[in-house]
C-alpha cells in the first residue's frame, strides 16, 4: 500500500509542479504579488498531495514572531524544503547554488527571492549572498537557513555549519530555532504515514556570542529528535 501511495504522490505533485513553475514565470510577467501566489499555492499542493495520498498530516506548535526574522530550521528531508512558502509568509530560503540549475524551478525560485549559497568561492560570493539577503530584510521578508548544510537523519545532532554563525553576526536579526521530523515519514523512496510537527522554539536575540548562540538553536532544532527517541 506505501507502494501504490507513494506512486501517486509522485505522480500527480510532480506533475502538476510543472504546471505550477509555468505558470508562476508567466504570472512573473504581469504581477509579483500573483506570482507569489502561485509559489504558494505550488507549496500548499505539495500538502495536499501528501495529505491525500500519503496521509501525512501536518501539525505546528508555537508561532512565529511578527515581522523579519532569521529562522534556523532543522533539515530532514526535502519536506520543509518544499513546504516554506506554506508555512511562512513570502520567506527567502538560502539554497545551494546548484538548484538553482533546475528547469522552471530554478528561474522561479531566484525571482522568487530565494538566495544561491556558492559553496567554496570565497568572500565575493560571500559578500554577494549577505548583500541579497540585507535587501530581503529591507522588505520585511523572513529568511531561512537549514544550519547543518544539508539533510540530515532523524535522531542525529550534526553540529551546525559555520555559516550559519557568520549570518547571524553579519544580518543582525534575532533567530528562531524550528525542530521538525519529517525524516522517519518522508525522506525515503516508499514514504509512510503520521504526522510531521514543526516546533517553533523561542527567539534567540542578536548579538550574542557565537557560542552561546550556536548552542541554543543547536538544542531548540533538535528538541523533537531527542523527544522521539
Amino acid at each position: 500500500m506505501a507502494v501504490l501511495r507513494s506512486l501517486l504522490f509522485y505522480l500527480f505533485f510532480y506533475v502538476g509542479s510543472i504546471g505550477y513553475t509555468s505558470g508562476s514565470l508567466l504570472m512573473l510577467l504581469f504581477s509579483q504579488k500573483a506570482f507569489r501566489k502561485v509559489v504558494r499555492g505550488w507549496s500548499q499542493y505539495h500538502r495536499f498531495c501528501a495529505r491525500v495520498f500519503l496521509g501525512i498530516r501536518i501539525r505546528v506548535e508555537g508561532r512565529p514572531p511578527e515581522g523579519a526574522a532569521f529562522y534556523a530550521i532543522k533539515h530532514e528531508s526535502f519536506f520543509e524544503a518544499i513546504d516554506q512558502p506554506a508555512l511562512l509568509v513570502n520567506p527567502s530560503v538560502f539554497a545551494k547554488e546548484e538548484l538553482f540549475s533546475i528547469p522552471l524551478w530554478g528561474p522561479s525560485a531566484r525571482a522568487f527571492g530565494l538566495v544561491p549559497v556558492a559553496r567554496d568561492q570565497g568572500p565575493k560570493a560571500l559578500r554577494a549572498m549577505i548583500s541579497a539577503a540585507k535587501a530581503l530584510v529591507a522588505e520585511g521578508r523572513p529568511l531561512v537557513l537549514f544550519p547543518e548544510g544539508t539533510r540530515v537523519p532523524h535522531g542525529t545532532e550534526p553540529p551546525l555549519q559555520s555559516g550559519f554563525a557568520g549570518l547571524y553576526k553579519l544580518l543582525g536579526l534575532p533567530v528562531v530555532p524550528v525542530a521538525v521530523d519529517s525524516g522517519p515519514l518522508y525522506h525515503r523512496k516508499w514514504k509512510r504515514s503520521g504526522v510531521i510537527t514543526y516546533r517553533f522554539g523561542e527567539a534567540i536575540p542578536a548579538s550574542l556570542p557565537r557560542e552561546e548562540a550556536e548552542a541554543r538553536v543547536h538544542a531548540a532544532i533538535n528538541a523533537l529528535n531527542r523527544e522521539g527517541q
